[in-house]
């Protein structure tokens, strides 16, 4: 009897200890803790936190396809010599901006690149690519001196300039909308032509300087900027000119019209730099052509350039938009047949069917008087471009 009790027992308890490692084993394990994204509010919408940080990134971009009707104005145009009289584009854009709030101040890093395809060829681009630091930016980015950069596409016949340059620069914040910045930035993307003494530009020495002051207020926006720009002939007998750049412009709120619409006006004059008073100089092919300077009778002479312009932007309701720009340039290269002056302007209609699409036409024209010319008679230019883009 007491071998089956001793019997019994030990098979209780084998299947006692059998039992329960078999439910340990069965219990659930405990997941690891997951760092979900959070969305991050401090900066505007679209940002989150980068998991384990406690920096905020916004990705963007932009899809753009255009079809262009290139110069078909006063021949010879696109037309009527060899020449594309039409041209595709289409453009993918990815931008980047990453925050973060410190002792310092604002820590910001953004990219913003694109790859494009075009009739002939296709481009990787690094448009921008800068670092803010509390009141400093270093890296690639808009012009200091840039302020009113059109309404229109601004494929043609711009009369403001709309670069990106590298820059080191520093902003004081007054208070009241007020600010004022000092920025060194890279000359070379300012550079024009020279005539005469080498017929080039020498190596790069000196950075530009640009300083601005700015106002925003619930009104608009107004600035006046400057800028002192480095004008070298490559021949080693020419002596070196500094070139200089002054403007002004403000831009407008007009609720009256509609409740975002906007009115702007700009005017520039430059001496030696002509690349601060329009970008799109290099529609005019070969002689005449714009100058930085001009070298005759053994002395360097600086190009006089100057431009006014206008815009207006029209809300015609939530889904439809138009613009109309207006401008007239001038460039005085002492005398010789690069003296000419032009007019023209851009107007545009955009349908936004749904938030962030826009299919829009725009029209560009120019009218060019050469003023000493033998080479080039007086002409007109006129472009069309068809574009349909979505913004996300």
């Amino acid at each position: 009897m007491r071998n089956i009790r001793t019997l019994i027992a030990s098979v209780a308890v084998a299947t006692s200890v059998g039992t329960t490692g078999a439910m340990a084993a069965d219990l659930p394990v405990a997941p690891e803790p997951v760092d979900y994204v959070r969305v991050c509010d401090a900066f505007g919408t679209g940002f989150f936190y980068i998991p384990g940080t406690e920096t905020c990134l916004r990705i963007s971009g932009r899809v753009r396809a255009e079809y262009r009707f290139n110069n078909y104005g006063d021949g010879p145009n696109n037309w009527k010599r060899d020449a594309n009289g039409t041209s595709t584009r289409a453009r993918g854009i990815l931008r980047l901006d990453a925050r973060t709030n410190s002792e310092y101040g604002l820590v910001r890093s953004y990219i913003d690149m694109y790859m494009q395809r075009d009739s002939g060829g296709s481009s990787f681009v690094l448009d921008q690519a800068f670092i803010q630091f509390g009141n400093f930016t270093f890296g690639r980015t808009q012009s200091m001196f840039d302020f009113w950069t059109g309404y229109s596409y601004g494929n043609y016949h711009t009369v403001y300039t709309d670069y990106k340059n590298w820059i080191a620069a520093y902003t004081a914040a007054f208070g009241n909308g007020m600010s004022a910045t000092l920025s060194v930035e890279d000359g070379t993307t300012r550079r024009w032509n020279l005539v005469g003494g080498g017929d080039a530009y020498a190596g790069h020495r000196y950075p530009d300087l640009i300083a601005h002051l700015r106002i925003e207020q619930g009104w608009g926006s107004a600035q006046i900027m400057g800028a002192l720009h480095d004008v070298r002939y490559a021949a080693a007998n020419t002596k070196g000119d500094v070139g200089f750049a002054i403007g002004a412009g403000v831009q407008l709120n007009v609720p009256v019209f509609g409740a975002t619409d906007n009115i702007a006006f700009q005017a520039v004059y430059a001496d030696g730099a002509s690349g601060y008073v329009q970008d799109t100089w290099d529609d005019i092919s070969a002689t005449p052509q714009i100058t930085d300077a001009i070298f005759a009778g053994g002395k360097s002479r600086t190009t006089k350039t100057w431009a006014i312009g206008a815009g207006f932007l029209h809300n015609f309701s939530d889904q439809l938009e138009g613009s109309i720009e207006a401008n007239y340039a001038s460039a005085d290269a002492f005398g010789s047949t690069n003296d000419f002056s032009m007019w023209g302007g851009n107007i545009n209609l955009i349908w936004k069917p749904v938030d962030g699409l826009g299919i829009g036409a725009e029209v560009a024209y120019r009218d060019f008087d050469f003023h000493r010319s033998s080479v080039q008679k007086d002409r007109n230019e006129i472009y069309t471009t068809i574009r349909v883009e979505r913004t996300f």
